[in-house]
């Protein structure tokens, strides 16, 4: 990639999410990023041959604005827009501008969906964990793949918010119609300054991959 996500450097399982749609799924399948940001995930996924549906809501992510950066110097970030022009990947994603908990489901079906450690973020926690969850499973066909990285509770005041999960707990949305895949956690990690968070901070992710093995009637 030419240009570079803000949040390029931060840790991810992604990779293990890539290395299942190889396996699993056409290699111009369609897949839907929840949250997309300024496309750390839409940009590779395109360059790989996917069709990306990218949903977004925040206007800085998806057009840039000039930013803070720690040490308290600035610089213009680019958006997801721009970037995917620059690397001439704009024909392969459609960008979706909208609040993916807001209105009714979107009806679209993909053959995979992604998100990053989006649903612990407050502006979400008013929708219940599983209502953000049963949305991105409504969006898989058949034999298609589910795929969230996520916060697990560091602080004590995590522990009393339920979109700072675990494998363990995730596992309850995901009986009937889905075979869980892989699960995958860390241990507390020590994540450098970035863009959003100015001094250092620990953190705990999981991985949750599944598949899901017949259609949904209830939901469709």
């Amino acid at each position: 990639m030419q240009t570079e996500s803000l949040g390029e450097r931060t840790l991810t399982f992604f990779p293990q999410f890539l290395a299942t749609l190889r396996e699993r799924v056409a290699p111009d399948a369609t897949v839907a990023v929840i949250g997309a940001s300024d496309g750390k995930f839409v940009l590779p996924l395109a360059a790989a041959g996917y069709h990306v549906v990218a949903i977004e809501r925040d206007a800085v992510a998806l057009h840039g604005a000039d930013i803070r950066l720690p040490g308290d110097s600035q610089a213009h970030a680019l958006g997801l827009i721009d970037r995917l022009k620059l690397e001439e990947l704009h024909s392969r994603v459609e960008v979706v501008e909208d609040d993916f908990l807001d209105g009714a489901p979107l009806g679209l079906q993909c053959e995979a969906v992604w998100t990053s450690c989006s649903w612990h973020y407050s502006a979400n926690h008013h929708r219940p964990l599983a209502e953000f969850v049963d949305r991105m499973q409504r969006l898989v066909r058949p034999g298609g793949v589910f795929g969230a990285e996520f916060m697990m509770p560091v602080e004590r005041r995590h522990h009393m918010i339920e979109h700072y999960t675990s494998p363990e707990r995730l596992r309850h949305h995901f009986l009937g119609d889905w075979d869980v895949l892989l699960t995958l956690r860390t241990s507390e990690f020590t994540e450098r300054p970035h863009v959003g968070q100015p001094r250092d901070h620990t953190h705990r992710m999981g991985l949750l991959m599944a598949a899901r093995t017949s259609t949904l009637t209830n939901h469709l």
